[in-house]
């Protein structure tokens, strides 16, 4: 299987990079072919602009989704725009990890998408192709998250509120959204407080889910 692994965290000694580390090589020792979008390492750029664009359809007035469709059309979106949209195109299973920042996602992983999931590639809204129409239809997803807070925290009674309403904005808002399938999200609460030992069981854990993608 094509593996795409989108990761963004900023310091590769966390625990965020243990596992990581730990996807690497299970997916190697289980024969997937992987490739890795480490977005802090590369420096990603996470804001959305006219640079994005190389040839402009408009250079006057500056409308997102339309360059982003005229763009794909002629492909001549900034060039790390268009490596990740090959990656994307050619993976089977895309694997999002990232801690859980305010409850979301890292604004460089925002970014990621605002600029990467770019209309008349993944969806096209004009002609109504979305959710089971989605340009991305056939294709899975899967969230991969660590939280500071423990799991009481984000349970349906706990003072954040459920986190899988939180990740329901990323796993179907867009990963649904665009056509894809969404994976069940593997998720570390109180990861900042963790033990060697309790860190050890997670890593062990995740590995257990990876073996049986």
């Amino acid at each position: 299987m094509n593996i795409l692994y989108v990761y963004a965290h900023p310091e590769p000694r966390s625990f965020n990079g243990a596992l990581k580390d730990t996807a690497m090589v299970t997916l190697g020792k289980l024969g997937h072919t992987v490739k890795v979008s480490n977005l802090y390492a590369v420096r990603w750029k996470a804001v959305l602009d006219t640079q994005d664009f190389r040839m402009r359809q408009d250079p006057y007035q500056f409308n997102p989704a339309l360059e982003q469709i005229h763009g794909i059309q002629t492909g001549s979106l900034s060039p790390d725009i268009l490596e990740e949209i090959e990656r994307v195109a050619w993976a089977d299973l895309i694997i999002f990890q990232f801690p859980l920042w305010w409850s979301s996602m890292p604004a460089i992983l925002k970014g990621w998408f605002d600029r990467v999931f770019v209309q008349g590639f993944v969806v096209h809204l004009e002609k109504g192709q979305v959710y089971e129409r989605g340009l991305l239809k056939g294709k899975k997803a899967m969230v991969v998250v660590t939280t500071g807070a423990t799991r009481e925290m984000y349970s349906p009674g706990g003072v954040h509120g459920d986190i899988r309403n939180h990740l329901s904005l990323i796993t179907h808002n867009i990963f649904e959204f665009v056509g894809m399938t969404p994976l069940p999200s593997f998720i570390v609460f109180g990861a900042a407080d963790m033990t060697r030992d309790e860190g050890s069981l997670q890593l062990n854990r995740y590995r257990a889910v990876l073996e049986k993608l």
